[in-house]
C-alpha cells in the first residue's frame, strides 16, 4: 500500500471519528440543555402556590360570570349589567360592610370603592363564603325565591348557611359570613385579558 494511500484512509477515519464526536457532543449537550431549560417554566407544584394565571374576558357578556382557578381557588369574573351596576347604591344600607373597610379580608387599594373593582362593569372575587368556606351560587334573578327576601335584587347566595352576597361581593347584614368576598390581586394586560395573582407594578 502507497504511502498516499494510508495517509487517506488516516484522514478519512479522522474524519469520521470527529463527525461521530460532534454529533454525540451534540445529542449530550441537547439531553443536558431541555431539563434546564424546563425548569423556567413554573410547575404545577409552582401554580397550585400562586402563579398567576391569564383569563380572556373577551366573551364575557353583561350579566354573565365565569370561572377561573387560581391558587385552587375558584374566581369569578362577573361582567355586570347597567342595572346591576345602578343597583349597588340602592341596597348599601342593607350590607355589613359596603366600604369594605374590614380588615380580616383585606382589600386591595384599587377596589375600595362601591363596585369593589378597577372596571365598574367587571367584578373579579374570590367565590368562597367567608364563614365556612363553601362556595355561593348565582342567584342572579331579582325577585322573590327560597331563602331570600322579596326586594332581593340579585346576587349570590350561600346555601349552606344561609348568607348573601351582592354582586360586587358585599355581604348582607345578619348573615354568618363576617367579611365580604375576597378580591384576590389582579390587573388588566389588556381590554380583554386579566391577569389574576399579581398587582400591577
Amino acid at each position: 500500500m502507497s504511502e498516499a494511500t494510508v495517509d487517506a484512509t488516516v484522514d478519512n477515519s479522522r474524519r469520521t471519528w470527529l463527525i461521530t464526536s460532534c454529533a454525540m457532543g451534540g445529542v449530550g449537550a441537547a439531553a443536558v440543555a431541555v431539563p434546564f431549560v424546563s425548569t423556567f417554566q413554573p410547575s404545577e407544584r409552582a401554580k397550585a402556590a400562586g402563579a398567576a394565571v391569564e383569563v380572556d374576558i373577551s366573551g364575557l357578556l353583561p350579566g354573565t360570570k365565569m370561572v377561573a382557578e387560581w391558587r385552587g381557588k375558584p374566581v369569578w369574573i362577573m361582567r355586570r349589567s347597567e342595572q346591576q351596576l345602578a343597583d349597588l347604591e340602592k341596597i348599601e344600607p342593607q350590607l355589613a360592610d359596603p366600604n369594605s373597610e374590614r380588615k380580616s379580608v383585606p382589600t386591595p387599594a384599587y377596589a375600595l370603592n362601591r363596585h369593589r373593582s378597577i372596571k365598574p362593569e367587571v367584578f373579579v372575587g374570590v367565590g368562597i363564603c367567608t364563614h365556612l368556606g363553601c362556595s355561593p351560587g348565582d342567584k342572579l334573578t331579582p325577585g322573590p325565591q327560597p331563602s331570600l327576601p322579596d326586594d332581593w335584587v340579585g346576587g349570590f347566595l350561600c346555601a349552606c348557611h344561609g348568607s348573601t352576597f351582592d354582586v360586587a361581593g358585599r355581604v348582607f347584614k345578619n348573615k354568618p359570613a363576617p367579611d365580604n368576598l375576597e378580591v384576590p390581586p389582579h390587573y388588566y394586560l389588556s381590554d380583554t385579558t386579566l391577569l389574576i395573582g399579581e398587582e400591577k407594578a
